[in-house]
């Protein structure tokens, strides 16, 4: 039946057109393989017109070949760059556009190292790449993290003068990007002359991708005093950089940017708004807006899933999950990094279990490194230290420092010191530069009264070079986003600021907030300077300046790149009380909504 069917197709497929048809010596009319390759839907109906074109002695004909072969590189699949590959090799002297199409299929596939190799016989057969050769390759190069390969292929479009072309140009500052190097990306931006809207979203998204969103914004700002219109995929990335700042306010000024000029009607759009409004501290603008949303992919979905998680609501980001299976939408592997996350922050071991071995014995996806992280960080906040170990130790995957990281943190938080110890070895041989895997052991180490291990830590850590990072929170007021560190308080420039948070210290106190000293593991430290260097933490400070600069009543969001610590935690949810405030915090793990002296966390964190 499947074979009468084929037949069928291929039949009606080859039914000629007048316009398209060739009639031989006797008067008979021929469908040209050309024109049926434009009608063609599959690589199996592909080669029933390749089969014609034997028969029909078209098989020689170059720009026949070139059709297919264009066919097979246009939506790469491994299938259809085999057969390609396969067509391209039969031709004698390929051309330029030939290699073009062959690398530009390679690019796009999962193996973009195939155009490397092809590009190798490019060289050898003596043909000059033009302005079509290098996109390719340099996508092939941003794919892979191919920073050398990629400066190499610099260096020849600079010799052969194609460098300053207007797809090479966009091509040199996207790889740069991708390669984790925004500096030689804008470097190459900065020289273009009148640069279009495909350059600026390249750059702006380097930026958005490498954690500047400053200068993504402040890029996207002189894109429109240049009277250039922006596309969907610059959206993607202005959005992104709001995320990564918190800032509500222009979220929601981008937002209506976004309807006026009909970027909404965009699926990934919506669903980047949903991610935005989200990580901004607004799951009911995220919630509202995925509601209104006509069409829901898996990626709104797994957005909305996400958010849920993000605010410590696992029990309705579960809800959302079968929902989503009640659409038919299928999830992926993002889908269940939400559902794991929501998990985590929300104490549901065996839901967590049930999920991560679902994910792979009935949707056939493999967990990767984030999966795996979630599962330790579920196991071991749940207490589970030594399964943690245990389930980290038997991964498939050698475990990255991260993994480690996240089960030493909870160490640190169940005061379990022995464990601690062996997953500070397992750190140190993969990464023995970073600061807080020392700041975290010597705090363990210093509650639990080991003073001789602690100035040991602490010794390794200035012998190796590591340092530490600081506290550094963030608040958006006016439409203008400002940055505190830990310890500014104490400057000058901050001396008002100083003062007010003096004085709500004060008020603290008298509804029973008492710093946490204990949290504060210097020996050689007095009480007073002990509470002083607790007192002025960034995000007390952000949250101060809030107090000060918004009227009454209004929500201050607040954005830490740190683990909010516990002594700020306890003075937020007095703070909250004292001033009728709602104060929502974002730090590296999860949302804090306090209100009414209570957090949403729920003391779990």
């Amino acid at each position: 039946m499947g074979s009468a069917l084929q037949s069928a197709a291929l039949f009606h497929l080859m039914q000629p057109d007048t316009d398209t048809a060739r009639r031989d010596s006797n008067g008979q009319s021929h469908s040209h393989p050309p024109s049926l390759i434009a009608r063609c839907s599959s690589l199996r109906e592909l080669k029933q017109i390749q089969a014609f074109a034997v028969k029909s002695n078209f098989i020689n004909d170059k720009a026949v070949l070139t059709k297919f072969i264009n066919f097979c590189t246009s939506m790469p699949t491994t299938s259809s760059l085999h057969h390609a590959r396969h067509l391209f090799n039969q031709i004698p002297q390929p051309d330029i556009a030939l290699f073009n199409s062959m690398t530009r299929g390679y690019a796009r596939s999962d193996d973009p190292l195939q155009a490397f190799e092809l590009f190798a016989q490019i060289l050898c057969c003596g043909l000059s790449p033009d302005d079509y050769t290098f996109p390719s390759l340099l996508k092939a190069c941003a794919n892979v993290v191919a920073f050398e390969e990629g400066k190499q292929l610099h260096g020849l479009a600079v010799k052969l003068g194609l460098s300053d072309n207007i797809y090479v140009c966009p091509s040199l500052v996207s790889m740069y990007a991708e390669c984790n190097d925004v500096v030689l990306a804008r470097r190459v931006f900065d020289k273009i002359v009148g640069p279009c809207v495909v350059c600026y979203n390249a750059i702006i998204t380097g930026y958005s991708r490498s954690s500047r969103p400053n200068e993504a914004l402040s890029l996207f700002r002189e894109m429109q005093e240049s009277g250039i219109k922006p596309t969907y995929v610059t959206m993607l990335s202005v959005l992104s950089s709001c995320a990564l700042l918190g800032a509500l306010d222009l979220g929601k000024w981008i937002h209506e940017y976004i309807k006026k000029n009909e970027f909404d009607q965009n699926v990934k759009v919506s669903t980047a708004l949903i991610d935005m409004y989200a990580k901004c501290g607004s799951l009911d603008d995220a919630v509202s807006l995925f509601e209104s949303m006509l069409v829901r992919d898996t990626q709104a979905w797994s957005a909305i899933i996400m958010a849920y998680a993000l605010h410590g609501h696992g029990r309705k980001a579960i809800t959302m999950f079968k929902e989503m299976r009640k659409s038919q939408v299928r999830p992926d592997e993002i889908t269940f990094l939400g559902l794991l996350y929501a998990c985590c922050h929300s104490g549901l071991v065996d839901e967590g279990y049930e999920f991560f071995y679902n994910m792979r014995e009935r949707y056939g996806i493999i967990p990767g490194i984030k999966h795996y992280g979630c599962m330790v960080d579920l196991l071991a906040r749940a207490g589970r230290l030594d399964e943690a170990y245990r389930f980290t130790k038997g991964l498939p995957i050698k475990p990255t420092p991260i993994l480690w990281r996240t089960l030493l943190s909870a160490c640190s938080s169940h005061g379990n010191v022995e464990l601690a110890k062996v997953v500070s070895e397992h750190i140190f041989e993969l990464d023995d530069c970073h600061g807080g895997d020392y700041v975290i052991l010597s705090n363990l180490f210093a509650r639990a009264g080991k003073w001789e291990d602690v100035n040991y830590v602490r010794k390794s850590m200035n012998e190796r070079g590591a340092v530490k990072i600081p506290g550094c929170s963030l608040i958006e007021v006016n439409n203008v986003v400002c940055e505190f560190f830990s310890g500014d308080g104490t400057q000058t420039e901050y001396r008002e600021l100083q003062q007010a948070l003096d004085k709500l210290v004060m008020d603290l106190k008298l509804v029973g907030y008492v710093p946490d000293l204990s949290l504060v593991h210097h020996a050689d430290m007095v009480d007073e300077e002990k509470e002083a260097t607790l007192r002025y933490h960034s995000e007390k400070l952000a949250i101060t300046f809030g107090l000060l600069n918004t009227p009454p009543g209004t929500t201050i969001r607040v954005v830490k790149n740190l683990r909010v610590c516990g002594d700020c935690h306890s003075a937020a949810k007095l703070v909250s009380l004292i001033s009728n405030r709602q104060i929502i915090l974002r730090d590296v793990q999860r949302f804090h909504h306090f209100k009414s002296g209570k957090c949403s966390c729920r003391d779990f964190w």
